[in-house]
């Protein structure tokens, strides 16, 4: 069956930096749309970043010039680098994985930045 599996998130202080990572089994993961989506408490869930087949990506206005999306197709893995963390950033990060009529979620992984 279809797996996807965050990690890298924890606690970081404002101006801080995480690497997410999504580590997918049970699909032929090149051949998925990538993507990360987060939800703060009590707001709906957000689309984050995009990463294509074609590795083309996207990103929502609040986190350009700061976070990147990457794949590794060889290690059917998707990262989300984020830099320059702010307060507003946390939220649980959930890592979607696309393809014609498919759609995998994964279980998600806590971002929390404070000082």
């Amino acid at each position: 069956q279809v797996q996807l599996v965050e990690s890298g998130g924890g606690l970081v202080q404002p101006g801080g930096s995480l690497r997410l990572s999504c580590v997918a089994s049970g699909l032929i993961f090149s051949r998925y749309t990538m993507n990360w989506y987060r939800q703060a408490p009590g707001k709906q869930r957000e689309l984050v970043a995009v990463i294509t087949t074609g590795r083309v990506t996207n990103y929502a206005d609040s986190v350009k010039g700061r976070f990147t999306i990457s794949r590794d197709n060889i290690r059917n893995t998707v990262f989300l680098q984020m830099n320059s963390l702010k307060p507003e950033d946390t939220s649980v990060y959930y890592c979607n994985a696309i393809a014609t009529s498919e759609d995998y979620w994964g279980q998600g992984t806590q971002v929390t930045v404070s000082s």
